[in-house]
């Protein structure tokens, strides 16, 4: 299975859990800042658009709020026309599929588990799945995995996948792809010698 076809797989199953939610649920704050969970999902559609049209959203986002102008574009939908636009898009199109469907598969898992978690709702993510989306995540220019994971050796405890050098941080796969992403709150589920490391970058 390429890329493109686990990020497909990927927002298949975030759909099928979004067509679980209660409408309370879909109100629910996320993990990322000021998104609530219809938030989240309106991001991960927001990049099926052209290079040109990204281009506009970010001159009208002013370039800091690119991904939020892409949130606003589709603020007006209800929830079932979001899931709805989400089940007519589950292949990644246009700039979403760009790198072979690796940005795509890296931003719907990561917000998928943005979704889930403060939702307790946690599942397990397919082995290769994860392993891709660790790797493609230490790669990513926009997120801030290389400054999180610098210096440091990332280890998954319950898959074969570890990264980098210095003092060890381990914890569940899941766990270190969200720690590294940004999200404070999985840095309770690492354990090591470089742990209070990967804590200090994420609180600043």
């Amino acid at each position: 299975m390429d890329a493109l076809q686990m990020a497909t797989a990927e927002r298949t199953d975030l759909a099928d859990l979004l067509a679980t939610l209660r409408p309370e649920q879909w109100e629910a704050p996320s993990l990322c800042e000021g998104w609530r969970v219809r938030d989240v999902v309106a991001h991960v559609m927001s990049f099926d658009v052209s290079l040109l049209g990204m281009s506009r959203r970010a001159i009208r986002g002013r370039i800091v709020r690119t991904n939020q102008a892409g949130v606003d574009e589709l603020a007006l939908l209800s929830t079932d026309a979001l899931l709805d636009k989400l089940r007519a898009h589950l292949r990644p199109q246009r700039l979403a599929a760009a790198f072979g469907g690796r940005l795509a598969l890296l931003d719907v898992t990561v917000h998928h588990q943005d979704i889930r978690r403060p939702l307790d709702l946690p599942r397990d993510i397919p082995v290769e799945r994860l392993r891709l989306v660790l790797d493609c995540s230490l790669r990513s220019l926009e997120l801030p995995t290389w400054r999180i994971a610098r210096g440091v050796r990332l280890v998954a405890s319950d898959l074969d996948w570890s990264h980098g050098s210095g003092p060890e941080v381990s914890g569940p796969a899941e766990a270190i792809l969200m720690a590294i992403t940004g999200r404070p709150c999985a840095a309770g589920e690492l354990t090591g010698p470089g742990r209070p490391v990967v804590a200090a970058r994420l609180a600043h």
